[in-house]
């Protein structure tokens, strides 16, 4: 269903639930655990074994239960669910990669959207139709999207519910890059394993002064536990030494 998989400090996580990695209860409770397992590494890539990168809430869940009162208010829990774990992916003190190869769809954007950074086949194609179905992003889609892409394009895309690729999503700064599809997975390493050589305390660090309110104060506070790290100080030694 998700597979995790540990390359020193890197861990990937594949998604690997057929036919397009919809999500479950069951997928949802692994993600959780993969979260959970992948702690230790300095960046956790999230990618797909199938043709879609995640196509979203499973649609056969929740055309069994929007039938009666009780059932709604069960996917209205699930979703809420999909929520939480999202947000404690986008917490996570690792950097989150998302490699999206296949449609990225509704929960399948959401969970890349929860990510720190994206990464996208020029063909690939990404969106949040709900609208077509008469419902919303649910899963933090209207919230994420408009902080990472504006206002005006968030609501192009939902209020549309327009699909676009991923050279596009990469014009609108919701994918940092897009790349041919035959160099994706290639491209994806790449960029994880460099990451992934850094000091996790900076990293962890950097992404938590990217996201606070008080940032500025959270930047001295950060750098004065930095300053005291072994790792910080032999890195800046040898960087002086190099110099001379």
């Amino acid at each position: 269903m998700i597979e995790l998989a540990r390359e020193g400090t890197l861990a990937v996580a594949t998604l690997a639930r057929p036919p397009v990695n919809a999500i479950d209860e069951d997928w949802l409770s692994r993600l959780e655990r993969v979260l959970e397992e992948a702690q230790g590494a300095t960046v956790l890539l999230l990618r797909s074994s199938q043709k879609a990168f995640c196509a979203g809430a499973d649609l056969e869940l929740m055309r069994s239960r929007f039938d009666s009162e009780a059932g709604r208010r069960r996917m209205v829990e699930f979703v809420r669910g999909i929520q939480r774990i999202f947000a404690r992916l986008e917490r996570l003190p690792q950097v989150t990669l998302a490699e999206i190869g296949g449609p990225a769809l509704g929960g399948g954007l959401e969970l890349a959207l929860a990510c720190d950074l994206r990464i996208a086949a020029d063909d690939a194609r990404l969106g949040l139709p709900e609208p077509r179905l008469g419902l919303i992003p649910g899963a933090g889609g209207t919230q994420r999207l408009p902080r990472i892409a504006g206002e005006a394009i968030a609501k192009r895309l939902i209020l549309g519910a327009e699909v676009i690729s991923g050279a596009q999503a990469l014009q609108y700064g919701i994918v940092q890059w897009a790349v041919p599809n035959q160099d994706l997975s290639n491209r994806a390493l790449v960029v994880a394993r460099d990451i992934a050589a850094l000091p996790a305390a900076a990293l962890a660090e950097a992404k938590a002064c990217i996201g606070a309110a008080d940032g500025y104060e959270r930047e001295l506070e950060a750098t004065l536990r930095l300053l005291g790290q072994d790792e910080t100080q032999s890195r800046v030694r040898a960087f002086l030494e190099k110099r001379r």
